[in-house]
């Protein structure tokens, strides 16, 4: 059983229970929970706050894998009978392994905090819109279209039906028949 319920415990009886934290660092792995004892009699609900961050998997969804996988191979590479000297092979291999990995890092450190603080506010409005305006809209017109729908229904039934009705009794006396002349 995960998310610390016990047996026979469902994840109903937890809806309205208050958030407790995780002793420990949320950015080690395999964090300890707290004393069972002292949490025996209370019914908790992990927040989701204190989620644990896998440093040695970063890219668990696999949404990079495509994108940015730039090896050395990938973008250097000498076809046979036209061969560098081995040392400006493995320079250039580790120069461009190094360079590669450094920018990256000091790219990270500079712009990667600032960049996530956008991010986490363009998602937050996002998600705010999303919940607090488009969902309420559309149910809102879902509403309104179904009292605009069964008015349009009782029109069609009351008008069209007959007619069509009518229509079809008067065709349905006419007979064609088709002769072959030779």
């Amino acid at each position: 059983m995960t998310g610390g319920l016990k047996d026979g415990e469902t994840d109903e009886e937890f809806l309205h229970s208050p958030f407790i934290r995780k002793q420990g660092n949320i950015y080690k792995p395999n964090n300890k929970d707290m004393d069972n004892d002292s949490m025996s009699g209370m019914k908790t609900m992990q927040d989701v706050h204190t989620k644990e961050i896998d440093l040695v998997n970063r890219d668990p969804k696999h949404i990079n894998d495509d994108v940015v996988k730039v090896d050395f191979e990938d973008v250097i590479a000498e076809p046979e009978g036209t061969y560098s000297f081995d040392g400006v092979w493995k320079a250039s291999f580790t120069t461009f392994t190094v360079t590669k990995y450094w920018c990256y890092r000091l790219l990270t450190a500079l712009v990667g905090i600032p960049l996530a603080l956008v991010w986490g506010i363009f998602f937050a409005i996002l998600s705010f819109i999303h919940i607090w305006a488009v969902v309420p809209c559309v149910k809102s017109y879902l509403i309104e279209i179904h009292c605009v729908s069964r008015v349009y229904s009782i029109c069609v039934h009351t008008f069209c039906d007959p007619l069509f009705e009518a229509m079809g009794k008067c065709f349905s006396s006419i007979r064609i028949s088709t002769t072959k002349g030779v």
